[in-house]
C-alpha cells in the first residue's frame, strides 16, 4: 500500500525519533541541589548524568532529552554552579577558567560570557543556601558565565571573590 501523498516515508522515521513530551518531577534548586519528587537525588554521577542530557529551549524552558525519552523539569535560578576558577597566563594572554558542580569546565571568552544581573527570588522551602551558593539574590546582581547551550551557572561567592582579587582598571 502507497502512503498518503501528504506523507512522506521519512516523516514515520522523525516521529520515532522525537519521544512525546513529559513533564518530569524534577527540581533544581538555586542552591545546586537535584531534586525528584521532592527528595534530594544525593548520587553525584546521577546528578552528571542528568546534567549531560540537560537542555534549554528557545523559550527558557529547561529539558531532560534522551534518544528515548524527554521532559521539562524546573530550575529555580541557573541549573549549575561555578564551584571554582584557574587563571592561566597574564594580560591579554590571560585565560580564566571555570569548573562547574557538575564536572563541565568552560574558558571566559566571547562564547562563554561572564554576565551580572538580578537572579530571581528564592522561594526559600528547599532553595536554602549552602557552600556560599548564596549569591545575594535579594541583595541586587549576581554574576552568571554561560557554560553550553544557553545553559549557565551561576558563580557562587568565594569564585566571585576570587575573581574580584584579579581585577585590573582598564579601557
Amino acid at each position: 500500500m502507497k502512503p498518503p501523498s501528504s506523507q512522506n516515508p521519512g516523516d514515520a522515521l522523525r516521529q520515532i525519533r522525537q519521544p512525546t513530551p513529559q513533564t518530569f518531577d524534577i527540581h533544581i534548586a538555586s542552591d545546586g541541589a537535584w531534586y525528584h519528587e521532592g527528595g534530594e537525588i544525593r548520587r553525584p554521577a546521577l546528578v552528571k548524568l542528568f546534567a549531560s542530557v540537560l537542555q534549554r529551549a528557545d523559550d527558557g524552558s529547561f529539558w531532560l532529552v534522551t534518544p528515548v525519552e524527554r521532559g521539562s523539569i524546573t530550575v529555580a535560578d541557573a541549573p549549575f554552579l561555578a564551584t571554582a576558577v584557574t587563571v592561566a597566563g597574564s594580560g591579554a594572554e590571560q585565560q580564566i577558567n571555570f569548573s562547574t558542580n557538575v564536572g563541565d569546565a568552560v574558558t571566559l571568552s566571547a562564547a562563554h560570557p561572564l554576565q551580572m544581573r538580578v537572579p530571581p527570588k528564592s522561594d526559600g522551602a528547599e532553595d536554602g543556601a549552602k557552600d556560599g551558593a548564596d549569591d545575594g539574590a535579594d541583595e541586587g546582581l549576581a554574576p552568571y558565565v554561560t557554560v553550553r547551550g544557553g545553559l549557565e551557572a551561576r558563580v557562587v561567592r568565594p569564585v566571585f571573590y576570587e575573581l574580584a582579587e584579579l581585577a585590573v582598571e582598564s579601557d
